[in-house]
């Protein structure tokens, strides 16, 4: 076992694997693929097994676990369905977080409790056309009106948009752009002016989808605020560190079965009268991967340690999971795609998927290239 870890945690593993090797069959993975629809029915379970409330307090009805638990879940349902991990994590991190880091109580009662039971979806929309990397460079305004507050914008890239109850939507309430005025408020998607794009057509991550949200005149009540006025940004980036975890915990799981793939694989393929592995050229390959994912789980639970014992610099530390996680699962999901040579490029084989679904990991919620920007600025000052 890990020394990050309690033998509490190997029990929450060996519950959400049993889940994952149960319910997320071959049959149900290859529908989702074809379809690009999430089945109600899986979705529907994960929420009676607590995963959408994972980080939830009790007092609020969650399960109240702590980030080790919930990025254990993550790996766990990433290694057999990275979407099907998007859909448990994106409760507790990027829907649920803003309002636990900054919600009223009227809040918390209103979004988390349904969104804990499955009942209601909630997307976090940041990103804009010209805005990703650069939160702050924003161009979506929130103008006060009375009580009320008139948004107008377009964000882009939001998971889960196109079938969402409500968004998180995070403006300037500060036309200035030096001002980093930025504020949250959660956003009725029924609401006159509210509309999104057609979902886009990914490459990978399937069965999640994914599109503009256009705001056009869009008036809010001052009771969608979600916390002050200008603490909009400072809720991002705090949700992010949680979301970054969750991202790196998602390379490991799908690192993980890509080199369980490839060392199954190369046991029974045979070339030139020897398994695969006999030859060193492909036991070397093997036992880089096999190193990388050890060094990527104990960054990982160190960052998840951190977060849990309230460290100052668990940012730092989720910037580095993320970035070194994110990279590496690219690199072994591509080794498993070279060792399994021409059938690696065929849809029949899992190491084709892994292959597409962990290319998006060193690009959302936050680049490689912006982790480095953070890691570099919290080393150097």
């Amino acid at each position: 076992m890990n020394a990050y870890l309690e033998p509490k945690h190997e029990m929450v593993r060996k519950l959400v694997r049993q889940f994952a090797e149960t319910e997320l069959t071959k049959e149900v993975i290859d529908e989702i693929e074809e379809t690009h629809e999430y089945p109600k029915e899986i979705f529907d379970k994960m929420a009676k097994c607590g995963f959408y409330g994972m980080r939830v307090p009790q007092e609020l009805g969650g399960q109240g676990a702590d980030y080790r638990s919930y990025v254990i879940m993550a790996e766990e349902l990433a290694r057999v369905s990275v979407v099907s991990n998007i859909w448990a994590t994106t409760p507790n991190s990027l829907a649920g977080g803003p309002i636990l880091n900054e919600g009223t109580d009227e809040q918390k009662e209103k979004y988390l409790k349904p969104v804990m039971n499955g009942e209601m979806k909630i997307c976090f929309a940041l990103t804009e056309p010209e805005a990703g990397s650069d939160p702050s460079g924003m161009t979506t305004t929130a103008v006060k009106d009375g009580d009320d507050y008139i948004l107008n914008g377009r964000k882009c890239f939001i998971t889960m948009a196109p079938i969402a109850d409500y968004a998180i939507v995070f403006a300037r309430t500060n036309p200035d752009p030096k001002a980093r005025e930025i504020s949250a408020f959660i956003v009725d998607m029924k609401l006159e002016g509210v509309s999104t794009g057609a979902p886009e057509k990914k490459m990978g991550v399937i069965g999640c989808p994914t599109s503009d949200v256009i705001l056009n005149n869009v008036r809010v009540s001052k009771d969608a605020l979600l916390g002050e006025e200008g603490s909009g940004l400072r809720n991002a980036l705090a949700t992010l560190d949680v979301g970054r975890m969750a991202c790196a915990a998602q390379a490991v799981g799908v690192a993980e079965a890509a080199l369980e793939e490839a060392i199954k694989y190369s046991k029974e393929r045979k070339q030139f009268g020897k398994p695969l592995c006999k030859h060193q050229a492909i036991a070397f390959m093997l036992a880089d991967m096999a190193t990388e994912v050890e060094a990527m789980r104990g960054l990982l639970y160190q960052a998840a340690w951190m977060k849990d014992k309230g460290s100052k610099e668990v940012g730092k530390f989720a910037s580095m999971a993320k970035y070194y996680c994110a990279e590496k699962a690219n690199e072994i999901c591509g080794k498993a795609v070279q060792i399994h040579g021409g059938y690696g490029f065929m849809k029949d084989y899992k190491v084709e998927r892994f292959y597409r679904d962990a290319r998006v990991m060193t690009i959302y919620e936050g680049t490689s290239q912006v982790q480095q920007m953070v890691i570099s600025r919290a080393i150097l000052k």
